[in-house]
């Protein structure tokens, strides 16, 4: 169940410890590090892990520290990956709040106050998020007012995202306190393309969970160069990795927790579900395409095989007469989108 609370401002001054992991980004360090540092009313210090970059990064990020007592640099001698370089500095977190933000994203002014507050007034709340926007080169502009606090009981908004079969954060504007942090054991390096989601329902299993309304919280740097457009591009790829990640959770996270494991099947037909909507939007009439993602759907819930929408859908792929969505389709899935986007901005799920 979400509740709505007034937002309050902070009595104490709170530490947050800000880990910006950077391979080959060094371009944008100086940016991220400006934004990790303009908040007022906490005090931050910045952590820069340079994973072994072969352009000028470990340059930048220690000329960042030299010119700041606030930040500090660890340089890989050697590529560890992004896994192990996030769990790396995340193990050096001493903040009362910890947040992770990638080199090429930006963290907006005065965001982890907002976030650093929410937590402060409500002990129970172990994760909190916003909304980030996406970018490419001038950072977005908009509200800086704070419309409300949403904060839910940590197992209500698992419920929501296992029916939803997805997650509802882009990461840099995810802020832990630093107790439900050091309850996990860092990011799963089983889970390369959703170790973040695995963080977030994992804490929610234990903690509460919480959202700044109203202003953006972060700006998420969209480029060529982005993990999820290179190494796990895809939506069936996207769609089996948000399908292990649940299955960590159900197998091994909360394996006795009775409200957890009943959320299983309405995942995996989330999922399922998805995958038959996602595998005609790209196809294009490709049969071999919309064959791959009805797979992945009865793999993942063996039902819907004998739904009608899947069985029609099946038959037409295998016939070689997957249909094109034609413009009604298309506009109406961008309606769908819009609407969707709309009420995820407002209310966080």
């Amino acid at each position: 169940m979400r509740r709505f609370h007034r937002p309050r401002p902070l009595s104490t001054r709170p530490s947050v410890s800000v880990v910006i992991p950077c391979y080959n980004y060094g371009r944008y360090l100086p940016q991220a590090v400006a934004g990790a540092l303009d908040q007022s009313g906490v005090d931050v210090d910045v952590l820069i892990v340079d994973d072994a970059s072969t352009d000028d990064s470990a340059d930048i990020a220690r000329s960042l520290a030299a010119a700041d007592p606030r930040v500090q640099v660890l340089v890989h001698e050697q590529n560890a990956g992004h896994i192990r370089t996030y769990n790396d500095g995340l193990a050096l977190a001493r903040g009362d709040y910890v947040t992770l933000v990638s080199a090429d994203d930006v963290l907006m002014p005065d965001a982890l106050t907002r976030a650093a507050a929410l937590m402060e007034h409500h002990r129970s709340v172990g994760l909190v998020y916003g909304y980030a926007r996406s970018f490419t080169d001038e950072l977005p502009t908009g509200p800086t007012r704070t419309r409300s606090w949403s904060v839910w009981a940590g197992r209500d908004w698992l419920a929501t995202a296992a029916r939803q079969g997805r997650c509802f954060l882009a990461s840099p504007e995810a802020v832990m306190r630093r107790e439900a942090l050091e309850q996990t054991d860092g990011y799963d390096p089983r889970l390369p393309h959703s170790a973040d989601f695995d963080m977030w329902l994992r804490t929610a299993v234990h903690w509460d969970v919480g959202r700044v309304d109203g202003p953006i919280q972060a700006a998420y740097r969209v480029h060529a160069a982005n993990m999820h457009l290179t190494e796990y591009s895809g939506w069936l790829t996207d769609l089996r990795e948000r399908r292990r990640t649940f299955d960590i959770l159900f197998d091994e996270r909360a394996p006795e927790v009775a409200e957890v494991q009943a959320l299983k099947p309405y995942a995996m037909r989330a999922l399922a579900t998805e995958a038959m909507r996602r595998g005609r939007e790209v196809a294009h009439g490709d049969s071999a395409t919309v064959i791959d993602h009805l797979r992945f759907a009865a793999e993942t819930h063996l039902a819907i095989r004998h739904t009608r929408a899947w069985s029609r859908a099946w038959a037409e792929a295998v016939e070689g007469r997957a249909p094109e969505p034609g413009p009604w389709a298309r506009a109406t899935g961008k309606v769908r989108h819009h609407l969707r986007w709309r009420f995820e901005r407002r209310y966080g799920t």
